[in-house]
């Protein structure tokens, strides 16, 4: 392993990552401990989420006993937003931006995450975000799907009913059209689409694969700027979540589970972090480019008490990693696929 300061470039966004292995070898005088698992109810009368209870302005949910949509009671985007008062000068532009925001509860369970749900509930997940896209994708003022998760209450995530988010709007946003530009440009000088070609090559070097089954691969990204982060990447150039057959379907649920247990069982507590899949905007156009693929950012460092923070130099220049991401790849890849609270039974 090169254990030398070094830069890796990331072919999805066009930026660079400072790795600097040495500093992993430094004295740690910080405190490393675990902080225990939140014991929660199965169901919270309090929560707004739970079945049968109510929300903003008396809405009362159903007694839901699957996933649960809704749409967001609090949006960042709405369907119809006035015009944005015209600025003449070029450094004042704004664009007025309109869209649809919808919540899905993962099951009825107020005390289950994704990592502790059967793989028929994992699934029935995959399904609402893969038809609730298709189902907006039908909008001609939908542009793009963001479908993502934040977790845990470190990551802004405000209710710990596990649920997840879907931001749809009317305008690509910048992660996915900064790799709307990258693809594109792979395949047309290539050939081949810019992740199955990195792909293929993760699979013959094995050092960053965390798991891997007929349809789809886990692993810490040669580029990672998160301690522990990971990218899951579909096997074909399957371009968005409703373009899933049933089979992938169900081996992305199976995939999202291998990799949200590893994380659980890193350092034995619910693991927070940010997922969001990235996939191919809605412009009535083909994407051979395109390869539906989801990124994991999660913040903690070296134990659950201990996190990775953008500050100082990272702020102001570029991300900087201590770990690599081939150390962090084998740490995520040596733990359990069962899921050790119930290892512990």
């Amino acid at each position: 392993m090169f254990d030398a300061p070094h830069r890796r470039y990331n072919p999805l966004s066009g930026d660079w990552v400072l790795v600097s292995p040495h500093r992993a070898k430094r004295p740690w005088q910080g405190e490393i401990s675990k902080t225990p698992m939140e014991k929660l109810p199965s169901h919270d009368p309090t929560c707004y989420l739970c079945p049968g209870n109510e929300r903003v302005g008396g809405i009362m949910n159903p007694p839901y006993s699957g996933t649960f949509v809704f749409e967001n009671d609090f949006a960042a985007l709405l369907p119809e937003s006035p015009a944005v008062p015209v600025e003449t000068h070029p450094l004042f532009t704004a664009k007025a931006e309109t869209g649809i925001c919808k919540v899905i509860c993962f099951s009825p369970r107020h005390d289950l995450t994704l990592p502790q749900l059967s793989l028929d509930e994992a699934e029935e997940v995959v399904n609402a975000w893969s038809d609730h896209t298709a189902e907006l994708y039908q909008r001609p003022d939908i542009a793009y799907v963001q479908v993502f998760e934040n977790k845990g209450a470190v990551m802004g995530c405000s209710n710990p009913h596990p649920h997840s988010q879907i931001w749809s709007q009317s305008l690509v946003p910048n992660e996915p059209a900064k790799e709307l530009l990258t693809q594109n440009a792979y395949l047309a000088k290539f050939g081949n689409p810019l992740l199955l070609d990195y792909l293929s090559e993760e699979n013959q070097r094995q050092e960053r694969i965390i798991a891997s089954n007929e349809h789809f691969t886990a692993l810490v990204p040669y580029w990672a700027i998160w301690p522990f982060e990971v990218l899951v990447v579909a096997h074909r150039a399957v371009a968005t979540l409703p373009a899933l057959s049933p089979a992938e379907r169900r081996s992305l649920a199976h995939i999202f589970q291998q990799v949200t247990i590893r994380y659980d069982n890193l350092f034995e507590i619910s693991f927070p972090y940010s997922m969001g899949f990235h996939q191919a905007p809605n412009d009535g156009q083909e994407h051979p480019e395109w390869v539906l693929h989801a990124h994991f950012y999660p913040p903690l460092l070296r134990s659950a008490t201990v996190k990775k923070f953008m500050v100082g130099y990272e702020l102001l220049a570029m991300p900087q990693r201590d770990i690599t991401p081939e150390s962090a790849a084998a740490r995520l890849r040596d733990q359990s696929d069962l899921h050790y609270s119930k290892r512990a039974l």
